[in-house]
């Protein structure tokens, strides 16, 4: 991938938030006329491919919520399921890297990057996350982690790394009107405590927001997307170790894996390959295409909470996710992506 494919993958990812991706233009039809027809067949199939790979990715990353749940309701504890992404996630990348034949960079600048971003985009909103899935439905989980990229938007307006629009705004008080319609009326949720849970869930989404806003202002410019995911997740394991350890914590994974260990794997592999899935789309389509991603992620997080437990929710949470989509829609970015469908 070259350096400017890397750059656009970063900003797209400062938009929404992840093979190695290789850059596949769409075929321009050919100036001989007997050529225009395979020309657009091969756009045609360019198209479903893009389209196929970010529907599946979507539905596969929105399992996500699921599984927090599912490890969560097993024992497992916070503090532990976040060490354990951050060590499986890690070596995963790690192993991606020795494939590459890339190192992962050790100088002062770099450990001292991954080191905030391991604290702002996984010690400590995973751990909020998975506390907030103890006490909220995988639905509402979703919907709430759907604002990570309004507030991305609204840090990068406040440092200049991008601009407002109405339309945009627009989208912002949408996104704000679905947290308030899932916190404010007594009758949205289940428990008279979740609302301050899905409030814990806007902090995770917070600190995620301020993750890519950090990594547009201060990414080393020899850094690629997964050597920051890399270093990043080992950055999150050093730190919560002593953390998980000190405070008895840890969850160790027996074999036989029952559905706890699973689950809590499962999550690891699936953002990695959803982080991988993503920067390829964003090679490969654009990073306008590939923004659509965060809303099949949110549907997908409620459609797996209702097959896999039955959710059943509000009118005020359908409203919310409504206006969670509608908001998501006006935010991305807007534009038309130099390559793909």
């Amino acid at each position: 991938m070259s350096e400017q494919d890397e750059d656009a993958a970063a900003e797209a990812a400062q938009a929404i938030a992840v093979a190695a991706p290789v850059a596949a233009p769409v075929a321009v039809p050919s100036a001989v006329p007997a050529a225009v027809p395979a020309a657009v067949a091969a756009a045609g199939a360019s198209r479903a491919w893009a389209w196929s790979l970010l529907s599946a990715s979507g539905i596969v990353w929105g399992a996500t919520f699921s599984l927090a749940k599912i490890a969560t309701a097993g024992g497992a504890h916070p503090l532990g399921i976040t060490l354990w992404q951050g060590i499986f996630g890690g070596a995963l990348l790690l192993a991606f890297a020795g494939l590459r034949r890339r190192r992962l960079p050790l100088d002062r600048r770099h450990v001292e990057f991954y080191v905030v971003c391991g604290l702002l985009g996984t010690a400590i909103p995973s751990t909020l996350f998975f506390y907030a899935a103890g006490h909220l439905s995988a639905g509402v989980l979703s919907i709430t982690l759907g604002t990570v990229p309004l507030l991305t938007f609204v840090l990068a307006v406040f440092f200049a790394l991008d601009k407002a629009s109405s339309l945009r705004l627009a989208g912002l008080l949408l996104g704000l009107a679905a947290i308030a319609m899932i916190v404010a009326p007594t009758s949205s949720l289940p428990a008279p405590d979740a609302s301050f849970w899905v409030l814990v869930g806007v902090g995770a989404a917070s600190c995620y927001a301020f993750e890519n806003t950090f990594i547009a202002l201060r990414r080393p410019d020899d850094t690629d997307a997964f050597t920051v995911l890399g270093g990043m997740l080992i950055a999150a394991a050093a730190l919560l170790t002593p953390l998980v350890l000190a405070t008895g914590t840890f969850t160790p994974l027996a074999w036989p894996w029952t559905a706890v260990e699973w689950a809590v794997f499962g999550m690891a592999v699936i953002n990695v390959l959803g982080y991988g899935t993503f920067i390829y789309l964003v090679t490969y389509a654009g990073p306008v295409f590939a923004s659509q991603e965060a809303y099949v992620v949110t549907l997908a997080g409620v459609a797996w909470g209702i097959v896999l437990f039955g959710e059943v929710h509000s009118p005020w949470v359908w409203g919310a996710l409504a206006a969670m989509i509608a908001g998501l829609a006006l935010i991305k970015p807007h534009g038309r992506d130099r390559r793909g469908p």
